[in-house]
């Protein structure tokens, strides 16, 4: 395949990779409250430090991605964090029946997302980025 193919498919894959993860975190940035009382709903401790972590990763994290700075620990840290996100906030398994479709459809994404950034980690950023590899 013809190498500025490539580096371009790698480009607008990791564009397209980074941002739900770029709108989401800016989303938890103006929302903050709210996405600390989403996960205190969940049960989960120290609500308002996850919440930073959250905003972290994925504003953080899908920026570096979209750019291709440090881009495979960047996609490494993401399929963590997806992974995690789908298990502890996407449990269908536990859903009621009128929750159970979207949890599910939302559970099979953040996989998906999951194997995407561990490709993204695999393969590097391409040729068109920061990291340059």
């Amino acid at each position: 395949m013809n190498t500025n193919v490539t580096n371009g498919a790698a480009l607008v894959g990791r564009i397209l990779l980074a941002l739900i993860f770029i709108t989401s975190g800016f989303g938890k940035v103006t929302g903050f409250d709210g996405t600390v009382g989403y996960i205190a709903s969940k049960g989960l401790p120290l609500a308002q430090i996850a919440a930073i972590i959250a905003i972290v990763a994925e504003l953080g994290g899908g920026l570096m991605l979209a750019v291709g700075f440090k881009a495979r620990w960047a996609a490494l840290a993401l399929a963590i964090f997806t992974l995690a996100t789908g298990l502890l906030f996407h449990d269908f398994w536990n859903a009621d029946a009128a929750a159970k479709m979207g949890q599910t459809i939302n559970f099979w994404k953040n996989i998906s997302m999951t194997g995407g950034m561990l490709m993204a980690f695999a393969f590097g950023p391409g040729a068109f980025s920061v990291d340059k590899k």
